[in-house]
């Protein structure tokens, strides 16, 4: 009897191209011709260094780097950098604007508040985090060192698809979840930080994006390995890297590049998404709660109009190989992850069994009737 396909929709980490993967394992041994594994390379050995370097280089051709940007590779996760971020770009009585637009930004709110004065300069509380407040909304200070933007939230299926004028505050930004999935104007950006597990790779791996300019703020106390200043300066090797994760983080640049670079991607992510939103819209058991235009290309969220029968659709889904679409634990309901790797056979698959289980409890026609448009 054949298997049954299976596709991740887990929030992270992320589900990752079966052709990178595969090209971890031919290379787990032995990389290329040195004898070693890349967890076995020394890291400031020449194979070690080009590995970085090769990858330093791709990064910078898909988002169009300008060359007053560093990239650093540092450790600790993107909630690492809610602390790192006000000890490295303030004073100790500086002050930052945070936009409250969901979950991740309240976490990046709180801890930043151990560091620094976070003021709040609008609430998506006020609309019940349905959607991201308009810039009209905003009350910002332009004497904060920063203002502080959550670009993708992905427990409650938010994504800006526009970019803020903070004017000559810098904008900094949490890209954890939806980084390189889109084209990004990177010059409108003092700071750009995103852990690796969503669309980039292996869990761990942060990548901080800087701007020169802002480098050279940290206070006193910041612990060197996590000095923007520091790690820049060093080229990333003041300290181990994470030499494996950066290895996979490469083959995940190079699989973009060959994928047709940030605007393709763009392109196909669109198309995924909107496609599982139109089975949400046109059916009577589902529903968003999320104001269309702010709605995430990456998490989608959404409810059962009859919350009782939450658990029979997840665990139903997971018998058909359309794993992890629990929503997050703070927000309940269903979350489907299409981050890059996920095919549109994936998708597919996952409205075909939603509308066959609308049939079954709601009387809805099956999803194999809605169109699939290509």
């Amino acid at each position: 009897m054949a298997s049954v396909p299976v596709y991740n929709f887990a929030a992270g980490p992320g589900t990752m191209p079966r052709e990178v993967l595969q090209q971890a394992r031919e290379e787990l041994l032995g990389w290329r011709h040195s004898g070693m594994s890349v967890m076995e390379m020394p890291f400031t050995g020449g194979e070690f260094q080009a590995i970085q370097q090769q990858a330093q280089q791709d990064l910078r051709e898909l988002l169009g780097m300008p060359s007053d940007y560093r990239i650093l590779f540092l450790q600790g996760g993107a909630s690492a950098q809610f602390a790192l971020l006000p000890m490295n770009l303030l004073p100790h009585d500086g002050r930052a604007d945070y936009l409250d637009t969901g979950y991740w930004s309240r976490k990046a709110m709180a801890e930043g508040s151990r560091y620094a004065r976070i003021r709040i300069a609008a609430s998506g509380a006020t609309h019940d985090y349905r959607c991201i407040p308009s810039q009209a909304e905003w009350e910002l200070d332009p004497e904060a060192g920063y203002c502080h933007i959550t670009s993708n939230e992905t427990a409650d299926g938010l994504e800006y698809h526009w970019l803020p004028d903070t004017g000559s505050v810098p904008l900094v930004a949490d890209m954890t979840s939806d980084f390189l999935s889109r084209p990004i104007a990177i010059e409108r950006f003092g700071v750009i930080y995103a852990g690796a597990q969503k669309n980039i790779g292996p869990t761990g791996l942060t990548i901080v994006i800087v701007r020169d300019d802002m480098l050279h703020s940290a206070r006193p106390e910041t612990p060197s390995v996590f000095n923007y200043c520091v790690q820049a300066e060093s080229e990333g090797r003041y300290n181990t890297p994470l030499t494996y994760a950066i290895y996979l983080a490469g083959l995940m640049f190079r699989w973009l590049k060959r994928q047709g670079g940030l605007s393709a991607m763009a392109l196909r992510n669109r198309c995924k998404s909107e496609r599982l939103y139109e089975a949400i819209d046109t059916s009577q058991l589902y529903v968003c709660r999320s104001r269309k235009e702010d709605r995430s290309l990456m998490n989608v969220c959404f409810d059962l109009t009859d919350a009782s029968l939450t658990a029979e659709f997840v665990a139903q889904a997971q018998r058909r190989g359309l794993l992890h679409l629990q929503g997050h634990p703070a927000r309940g309901g269903v979350r489907a992850s299409l981050y890059n790797a996920m095919p549109e056979q994936g998708v597919d698959a996952l409205i075909d069994f939603m509308g066959e289980f609308a049939s079954r409890h709601a009387g809805q026609p099956a999803a194999s009737c809605l169109s699939h448009p290509r």
